[in-house]
């Protein structure tokens, strides 16, 4: 593409993305299109010859765009938050024209080096000790994996990397503890790092959902009692189904009692330690070996980022590192080659979108805007409470509720609750106004309205009341 030509659908498609924004509550939050609907209206070949730009867009807007759910509509209350914001949309576009591979520092002094500091702007926002130091991974997934791994090697004195669980001169089993309403992450993690499904061990909750510390220390004295070998706690700082925080404190001092490995997802709910009132919620996290938040779930930054912070560098990189001759540059021992400090090579500029948001923004702007979801959804929690058809199943987490229709003088049972409620949720889905994702919560079907995207104002969720309100709620 000739510059020009760039340039005049550069200039296009930024004004059709202020656009989007601009009218973005004209679209139906969820997508209303069938299975296969996207798929049969494009060809089953690439196309011989290179195609014209304008039929290009054409394309995006009449078929990509009616299979998209949009994340960024003020009414998305569903699973949760994946917030942007313009300016990490612009630090998005600048990365991309870079196209940046970051992997060591020299490929990207840039991009190692902002990198470092803007993890260490995170880790004092958030409240971490010092000596925790930062590196952006994907996903908290691959965070938690990481994790993992790290934990398996110290577990093993590096064993498994060099003989894999069956060699060496003591192979070991190694358990992974985490509450039963932990990330499915954590057991996917523990598959592909080869500890097993079977060894993780779901941990009971108490009546606020959070992991028990006296169950975890039954079960770990189980394992010890069959010659397994416990090997890594993990803690929900705000699990997925209810944003329930287990309690860091009690299970670090079981982690250190026992030499376990001890990681803190805070997926989201990390976010919300921006704020000195909600700072409590780090109790405990001294004891943490890593710990891990993404900046884009409730902190204004585009996906994928994810911060993952470890006490001790050196066991992540002794775990990760590999150096092939092509990779040796003559400044890597003054300097941090990134691409040893996780599982890929190749590494994306992320770090920038990150810098643009938290300059843009700065500290009180974050604050403001984080405090006023919180606000938001105690306010919506209240009128829960107020109408007598519906109910609250757990306290308000943050900036979740969690909540079902259930009239208290209809007496209904739980299969009936689950059919009307999902009834609601249906209806409520297919009319495009708002997006409500659902869980179970001790066996109740649960509704779940989750406030964190960058836009949603006092607006959309009176709305969303009045919607659910208004829905056909017939048991």
């Amino acid at each position: 593409m000739e510059l020009d030509l760039f340039r005049e659908y550069g200039h296009r498609f930024v004004d059709w993305i202020a656009d989007y924004y601009q009218n973005i509550e004209s679209y139906p939050v969820l997508s209303q299109v069938g299975p296969g609907d996207i798929r049969r209206q494009l060809p089953l070949s690439p196309p011989d010859e290179g195609e014209d730009m304008e039929r290009i867009f054409d394309d995006f807007k009449k078929i990509i765009l009616p299979g998209v759910t949009h994340w960024q509509h003020p009414s998305f209350f569903a699973y949760f938050p994946a917030n942007s914001s313009v300016p990490s949309l612009l630090g998005e576009m600048l990365t991309a024209a870079l196209g940046a591979q970051c992997m060591v520092w020299q490929t990207s002094p840039s991009g190692t080096e902002l990198e470092e500091v803007v993890t260490g702007w995170l880790r004092q926002m958030i409240g971490l000790p010092e000596g925790f130091v930062g590196v952006i991974q994907d996903t908290a997934s691959t965070a938690t994996l990481c994790a993992l791994i790290c934990a398996r090697e110290r577990s093993t004195d590096f064993s498994v990397n060099r003989y894999g669980f069956t060699g060496g001169e003591k192979p070991k089993r190694l358990a992974v503890y985490s509450s039963e309403h932990a990330h499915s992450s954590i057991e996917k993690g523990a598959k592909i790092a080869g500890f097993g499904r079977e060894q993780v061990r779901l941990i009971p909750v108490d009546e606020k959902l959070r992991l028990v510390p006296e169950e975890l220390e039954k079960s770990i004295q189980r394992d010890l009692a069959s010659g397994i070998t416990p090997c890594c706690v993990v803690a929900a700082l705000g699990t997925t189904s209810s944003m329930a925080v287990d309690p860091l404190r009690p299970i670090g001092e079981l982690c250190k009692k026992h030499g376990l490995w001890f990681h803190v997802d805070a997926a989201m709910a990390g976010s919300a330690a921006v704020l000195p009132e909600f700072r409590f919620i780090m109790d405990g996290v001294e004891y943490a070996d890593s710990f891990v938040f993404n900046p884009h779930k409730w902190l204004f930054t585009n996906f994928d980022c994810s911060a993952y912070f470890c006490r001790d560098a050196g066991q992540l990189v002794n775990t990760f590192s590999i150096t092939p001759e092509y990779l040796k540059t003559d400044v890597d021992m003054r300097v941090k080659n990134l691409r040893d400090w996780g599982i890929p090579l190749g590494r994306r500029f992320r770090a920038l979108k990150l810098w643009f948001v938290l300059r843009f923004f700065g500290v009180k702007g974050i604050q403001d805007k984080l405090r006023e979801h919180i606000r938001l959804a105690e306010e919506f929690a209240g009128w829960v409470q107020q109408d007598e058809r519906f109910e609250l199943v757990t306290p308000v987490s943050m900036n979740l509720v969690c909540f079902r229709y259930n009239p208290g003088k209809k007496k209904l049972s739980e299969g009936e609750l689950e059919r009307v409620n999902k009834a609601l949720l249906d209806e409520l889905n297919a009319g495009g106004g708002m997006y409500l994702t659902h869980t179970k919560l001790g066996g109740k079907y649960t509704l779940r309205m989750c406030i964190g995207q960058t836009s949603t104002g006092r607006k959309q969720v009176e709305e969303a009341w009045k919607r659910i309100r208004s829905a056909k709620l017939e048991a």
